[in-house]
């Protein structure tokens, strides 16, 4: 199924879903507000309906939320207006093409996509165009190589019938490695929760 087509039509359901594992990712939260500037323009890919951009808006300028889905994008707008928040952008943007070396943002992040990246290493090295010199890439990815051999045939069963998109099996070491062969000094990672490990990465573009 076309990729787009899949996350518009997952779009309402996935917005009701519960967070997964809330006391990792409120550490990760809270880790990552800890790197942010009220000065700081942002770019999140693949953003989903907007949850963790809106909680970080209050510690940056700028957030430009970005995801490949409209219906995603227009349920993050409707949170925003709700809440209030008027610094966070919603724009389309699939992540393959997030590159084109505008260098203009003091961080970008990344957060549950890597996974759902054909090519991940093209897209963190479309990143480090997008950051200024110096600046951040925040990432946290399902690493899930070590249960390939569990999850992978699920995985495509539910592909076959429509129900899951393209998820690639990497793992951590991996992941570090995509990141540094990209121009990132790698300055924290961890995996939050483990197992299976949802790692987090904090890089600085060299």
């Amino acid at each position: 199924m076309d990729k787009e087509k899949f996350w518009n039509r997952n779009a309402a359901r996935y917005a009701k879903s519960p967070i997964k594992h809330m006391d990792a990712y409120e550490y990760t939260l809270g880790r990552t507000k800890s790197y942010l500037n009220k000065t700081d323009k942002v770019l999140e890919l693949g953003c989903g309906t907007g949850s963790t951009a809106l909680l970080l808006a209050d510690h940056v300028a700028h957030i430009t939320a970005t995801d490949l889905s409209r219906n995603m994008l227009e349920i993050g707008r409707e949170k925003a207006a709700i809440q209030e928040i008027e610094n966070v952008e919603f724009a389309q943007m699939d992540v393959a093409g997030a590159g084109q070396g505008s260098g203009a943002f003091d961080v970008v992040t990344g957060f549950n996509l890597f996974h759902l990246v054909e090519d991940p290493a093209k897209a963190v090295a479309e990143v480090a165009d997008c950051l200024k010199q110096g600046g951040l890439f925040i990432s946290k990815t399902p690493c899930l190589a070590s249960k390939a051999w569990l999850f992978a045939p699920m995985v495509k069963i539910m592909q076959l019938i429509g129900k899951a998109p393209y998820v690639g099996f990497l793992s951590t070491e991996g992941m570090d490695l995509i990141v540094k062969n990209a121009g990132f000094e790698i300055l924290e990672k961890g995996d939050y929760p483990n197992p299976p490990p949802s790692h987090y990465i904090v890089a600085r573009k060299l």
